[in-house]
């Protein structure tokens, strides 16, 4: 079914700067803390005006980029303000600038209680509206781009555009019900149907309690979190990548990066007013210990031997902090089982979690006779803050030695959705597949750029290489595609180009420049931008594949050059390398796979589906007459039928776990069942195929020979 309905959620190293403002937190219970607002205002002004990588001046222009970005980022589907409100808050369009100047929060604070009255507002809307049946007879339509559709005029309006998006959430699922409902009248002749009316009701419930759910969550956040949607206003204007980040976001941040938390390892989260368990992270704590399983509900948390704290309605991030706790400590869960609703208290020590899914992993696949390795990189991950934690520079090398001893004859490195990640790995493990020399260049602002160098004269692969990207290869990965390509290192294959993001961050704790004595965030500021040894930046243009593969984001709008603010494409002096001269049929082994491809009935369809989702994505517009909205519906799943096999495809091939993997099986076997589904997924993997295909053909050149540049 045609299901474009814009869901929108509203949960939203080292610099010196020695700041003025020193004042002591305050003792208040308020939620908001105005010293603490303006501190942040004082310390990232002055970061961003004096070591962003653009120089930006805090003018009118910046002004009302502000003053847009931030009445957009709180409504984004115009369902709170009116044109009045806008008009209000228009008095200071072209003085946020001179008002962050001075620490004065006259904008943020006409715009912030303005919006939480409306929240308030919004409840008796909703629920005045889902509380009687809508007419599907009528003849009307909504158009979901809302960047498109100016506020409402007034209250009235404002209410019909709340009608309508409500409608067409309780249309979506009356058709999705009676799509059910037909196809199980199909099966069971004994099926009785219920009527449309019935349909309507049940419909209308379902999203009464999804808007009861979400404001739920909405009353949850506290002013940091609005105020953090505004600070990201401010440092946006300077760059899409320049984000503040709060103390939890930071914290999130950090875990991700390292791939590593305390704690109990569990996924949680809220359903109404429960906490669940989501999902136990294979080898955690509360896995081992076998009790905790996904479904339960953590109703209370006790801290070693102390009374247990109801956590019942807390906030999700609350009642993680309460649940997370350093190695070896003890906490009490107790909890109300899933399966008999019995409660039950369990108690887990715990420990340092390793979030698997992050860390690079590999399988073996015999194609022809051959054994060939693929290396799945997820991101470039790093601990910052512990040395001797594993890094993915690390893991990779690791990995290749271990398929270096199963004795394969080539290596995949699959870098799709791989959005980057540390510069420092990405250039520590391009230095696996090179001798020593150049990998990227970095600029700061106003300076000349320097050249990043591999330093180890050892190769850890010497082999055939073929790397693997998508549209949502970014930073880091480019950085390594890019390298590998200039050195005509490996055969870079998959979509048209990259991500096209060439710009770096570094993450500054906001603390170490204040006296300020609680917890600030962090600013994560693009201090440089990087290029490729020949001289070429990846920002705008990211990498242009040697081989590029229909995918259905081929037509797509989501990369760096989509985003407004995005810092220009631009070249600097290329690097003095030597390109290594691996292959004696490169140009062949391309020639070869773009023939195929280009005469390949699957890529062909495929092709056409990028081609057809994009118009389903430029088409906004939706009937709000049930009879219309459902001819509108088959015409489309009509014509999506040359499409339900697009992505059908089995090859031949068995893929399987390196050997010191399998020896993990025997005491893991969520561990092997996560395997297993990976691997079935690559032999169902077209585009894993024609990798293996160019892989295959390539032959290294004996001499391998150095071609400088």
């Amino acid at each position: 079914m045609k299901t474009k309905f814009k869901i929108t959620s509203f949960i939203l190293a080292s610099l010196i700067l020695i700041c003025s403002i020193q004042t002591k937190a305050s003792n208040s219970n308020t939620k908001t803390d105005p010293e603490k607002d303006k501190i942040l205002v004082y310390i990232l002004r002055n970061i961003l005006t004096r070591s962003h990588f653009v120089v930006k001046d805090m003018n009118d222009d910046f002004s009302e980029y502000v003053f847009n970005e931030f009445i957009n980022g709180l409504d984004p589907n115009k369902r709170y303000f009116t044109q009045k409100d806008i008009e209000d808050f228009s008095q200071y369009k072209y003085d946020i600038d001179n008002q962050l100047l001075n620490e004065d929060m006259s904008f943020y604070n006409l715009v912030y209680e303005r919006f939480t009255s409306k929240i308030k507002n919004a409840k008796s809307y909703y629920g005045d509206l889902l509380a009687q049946p809508f007419n599907f007879n009528k003849k009307e339509t909504i158009d979901v781009d809302y960047e498109k559709i100016p506020f409402a005029k007034n209250e009235n309006i404002l209410i019909e555009y709340w009608r309508k998006q409500l409608k067409l959430s309780t249309l979506i699922r009356i058709q999705n019900k009676i799509e059910k409902q037909d196809a199980k009248a199909l099966t069971d002749k004994k099926f009785k149907k219920k009527k449309f009316k019935e349909l309507e009701r049940e419909a209308r419930l379902e999203v009464l309690k999804n808007m009861d759910d979400l404001y739920i969550r909405i009353e949850e956040l506290e002013h940091e979190d609005w105020f953090s949607t505004f600070l990201n206003s401010v440092v946006g204007a300077f760059d899409p990548h320049t984000t503040y980040m709060a103390p939890s976001i930071k914290e999130k941040f950090d875990q991700d990066m390292s791939g590593k938390l305390e704690g109990i390892g569990a996924r949680l989260q809220k359903k109404g007013i429960y906490t669940h368990v989501f999902e136990l992270v294979s080898g955690g704590p509360a896995w081992k210990q076998g009790e905790l399983e996904a479904g339960d509900i953590i109703l209370e948390v006790a801290q070693g031997r102390k009374k247990p704290l109801d956590i019942v309605g807390m906030r999700l991030d609350d009642a993680i902090k309460f649940i997370k706790g350093k190695k070896g400590t003890e906490v009490r869960l107790t909890v109300k089982k899933k399966l008999d609703g019995s409660t039950k208290i369990i108690s887990i020590i715990r420990d340092v979690v390793e979030l698997e899914e992050t860390f690079v992993k590999s399988s073996i696949v015999e194609k022809d006779g051959k054994k060939y390795g693929i290396i799945d990189l997820p991101k470039f991950y790093i601990n910052f803050n512990e040395a001797n934690y594993r890094d993915s520079a690390k893991d990779m090398e690791k990995e290749i030695e271990r398929l270096k001893k199963e004795g394969v004859a080539g290596l995949i490195v699959d870098l799709r959705n791989n959005g980057g990640g540390s510069l420092k790995t990405a250039i520590e493990i391009s230095g696996l597949f090179i001798n020593q020399g150049p990998v990227v260049q970095i600029k700061y602002r106003g300076e000349n750029p320097i050249v990043k160098k591999d330093i180890d004269p050892k190769i850890q692969w010497d082999g055939a290489v073929v790397v693997l990207v998508n549209e949502f290869s970014a930073s880091a990965s480019e950085i390594f595609a890019a390298a590998m390509q200039d050195y005509k290192r490996a055969v870079i294959i998959g979509g048209n180009q990259t991500y096209g993001k060439g710009t770096v961050q570094s993450v500054l704790p906001i603390n170490q420049f204040t006296k300020y004595d609680k917890n600030l965030g962090a600013l994560k500021m693009t201090i440089q931008k990087f290029y490729r040894i020949n001289g070429g930046s990846t920002q705008i243009e990211g990498v242009y594949s040697d081989i590029a593969i229909p995918s259905r984001y081929s037509y797509m709008k989501f990369g760096e050059r989509d985003l407004e603010g995005a810092l220009i494409w631009d070249k600097v002096k290329q690097a003095d390398y030597m390109q290594s001269n691996s292959y004696q049929n490169f140009s062949e082994v391309i020639y070869n796979s773009k023939q195929r491809i280009a005469t390949d009935s699957k890529f062909k369809l495929i092709n056409e589906y990028a081609k057809w989702l994009k118009e389903n994505q430029d088409d906004t517009s939706y009937s709000l007459n049930y009879k219309m909205f459902s001819a509108e519906n088959n015409a489309n799943e009509k014509s999506a039928e040359k499409f339900k096999s697009v992505f059908d495809y089995k090859s031949d091939l068995n893929f399987t776990s390196p050997e010191y993997e399998r020896a993990l099986f025997k005491n893991d076997t969520t561990l092997a069942d996560k395997r297993l589904a990976w691997h079935e997924n690559l032999a169902k993997d077209v585009y894993v195929f024609e990798a293996l295909n160019v892989l295959s053909e390539l032959k290294l050149n004996p001499t391998n020979e150095i071609v400088k540049h």
